[in-house]
């Protein structure tokens, strides 16, 4: 018989009065990473922790001024009543429950395409439960690089497209591999969506600004580009990358076809990666620049011969949680390369590697939002009025609360072009500035809070998105349904015409 073999006796020791205090503890807020307690994400801050107080009040039964809390802080359709198309639902139903294909009754029942494409998914890969390849599902890839080709009327690859979940894991790991430290800056638009600021700040970069010019339309003007490069210098830095959000988030401007190629020329001049962000590409209302990509102006300008062209690396990103699909839950999105090397590709894929891959039913929902039905196909008819009805009341709501605004003192407010969003301008009179400081606030924050408090409405207060110095803001969507907003407008009217009666003086500008 073998000789056992012993394991060392570990012997505890606990000392008397050395147990660790609470703020001593690993996961206790001096000990985790101060990058992250430094960061900031105002979209679900303080005034989003308010509201759900206030609900609870509600539901309580607490007398409120109010009887609903109308959430206009994120643009998430489907929680403020927009439905799910049914081409991109009745498809998921069966990828996700195969053996409804096996029922004669749900054949009879579902549209042809829908079975069809169904059918093509579940052959794509062992189950919707399983792991895809890193890059994402090749069929699905197939689909966007197609929707891009048409879109565009230039040429696009599978192997360039990554499939992430939703537009944001996308930026996170382009910023991952660009920023190695406070010496790189990003040059991002101010204001802007806080996903760039905050994880260039998790990642231990610089962020440089751009201010976008309010009184036009919120415009990008080269002026302010080079204004940024001059910013991250003095900060020490040498900028790496460039964003742009077009249509604008959170200031709703769709940029003209002139200004979309200065940028790329820019970004090539200065060597600089273009971060397109372009998850609002369907959503560009009434008279507005049609939204041209910058994979377009990019192929356009280098069939001309344009010397810079070659050097212009570009990444676009688009998003299932936009547009007017609205399917955020479902975190479906994708990335398209251009100009960038194989070795790069490479590492990118490492790196979607370490997650394994995107969730497969957000991949397979970024199929659906990219390769919808066609004209002639058995879903086309339901598919095209549910898309013209989403995006007509939107632009509706759009102008409504944008006219409802511009009627109030001291507010001011651009139109949307697209998005999702307005930014309106707060005239805050000096009295109310100071009241603020007294409370130890930020005086949009404090605005925004007495507004909600006072009719249930949840925005966001602009400083969270950067604004010019001595400007307040803040910026709401145009989700809610009409109903909402019939009952909302009216208890902003009363509140901003008794806050300026309250706080504004003759010497303030209303």
């Amino acid at each position: 018989m073998p000789a056992r073999r012993h394991l060392p006796t570990v012997v505890l020791v606990v000392l008397a009065g050395a147990t660790a205090s609470e703020e001593e503890l690993p996961l206790s807020l001096g000990q985790i990473n101060p990058l992250l307690v430094k960061a900031e994400y105002a979209v679900r801050g303080r005034l989003l922790n308010r509201a759900m107080e206030l609900e609870e009040d509600l539901k309580a039964g607490v007398s409120l001024p109010f009887k609903k809390i109308v959430r206009c802080n994120i643009g998430n359709p489907q929680a403020l009543g927009q439905k799910p198309l049914s081409f991109v639902r009745q498809t998921l139903s069966l990828v996700l429950n195969p053996d409804l294909l096996k029922e004669p009754t749900v054949r009879a029942i579902y549209p042809a395409d829908v079975l069809e494409r169904a059918e093509a998914y579940l052959a794509s890969v062992p189950s919707a439960g399983a792991y895809s390849d890193s890059q994402g599902i090749q069929l699905v890839r197939e689909h966007v690089a197609d929707f891009i080709s048409k879109r565009d009327g230039h040429p696009a690859s599978a192997r360039d497209i990554f499939l992430t979940d939703g537009a944001s894991a996308g930026v996170k790991a382009l910023m991952q591999m660009l920023m190695r430290g406070p010496h790189d800056a990003v040059i991002a638009p101010v204001p802007q969506y806080p996903l760039y600021s905050a994880t260039t700040t998790l990642l231990n970069g610089t962020l440089s600004p751009y201010y976008l010019d309010e009184s036009a339309a919120w415009g990008v003007t080269e002026a302010e580009l080079n204004a940024a490069l001059v910013r991250a210098t003095a900060k020490g830095a040498s900028a790496r990358a460039l964003v742009v959000i077009n249509p604008g988030n959170p200031t709703g401007q769709s940029l003209p076809k002139p200004v979309v190629v200065k940028i790329l020329e820019f970004c090539a001049m200065h060597g600089l990666v273009l971060m397109a962000d372009e998850v609002y590409q369907e959503n560009v209302y009434g008279n507005a620049p049609k939204f041209t990509s910058f994979k377009q102006a990019l192929a356009e300008v280098t069939a001309k011969g344009a010397p810079w062209a070659q050097h212009a690396q570009l990444v676009s990103f688009h998003s299932t949680s936009k547009g007017f699909i609205g399917e955020c839950g479902l975190r479906g999105g994708y990335f398209e390369l251009q100009n960038v090397p194989d070795d790069v590709r490479a590492q990118l894929t490492k790196l979607a590697s370490i997650s394994l891959c995107s969730n497969v039913v957000g991949q397979f929902a970024a199929g659906l939002m990219v390769k919808p039905p066609q004209e002639g196909e058995a879903s086309f008819t339901t598919y095209a009025a549910e898309r013209a009805g989403i995006l007509a009341s939107m632009f509706s709501r759009a102008k409504l609360i944008a006219e409802a605004l511009n009627k109030l003192p001291g507010l001011s407010c651009n139109a949307a072009e697209g998005a999702m969003y307005l930014f309106p301008r707060i005239h805050l009179p000096a009295k109310a500035i100071a009241a603020a400081e007294a409370e130890g606030m930020v005086a949009d924050e404090w605005y925004c809070i007495r507004l909600l408090e006072a009719t249930g409405l949840v925005v966001v207060p602009g400083s969270g998105f950067g604004q010019e110095d001595g400007s307040f803001h803040f910026r709401t969507t145009f989700l809610p349904q009409k109903d909402d907003l019939e009952v909302v407008l009216p208890k902003l009217a009363d509140f901003q015409t008794k806050f300026m009666k309250e706080y504004a003086s003759e010497k303030d500008e209303v």
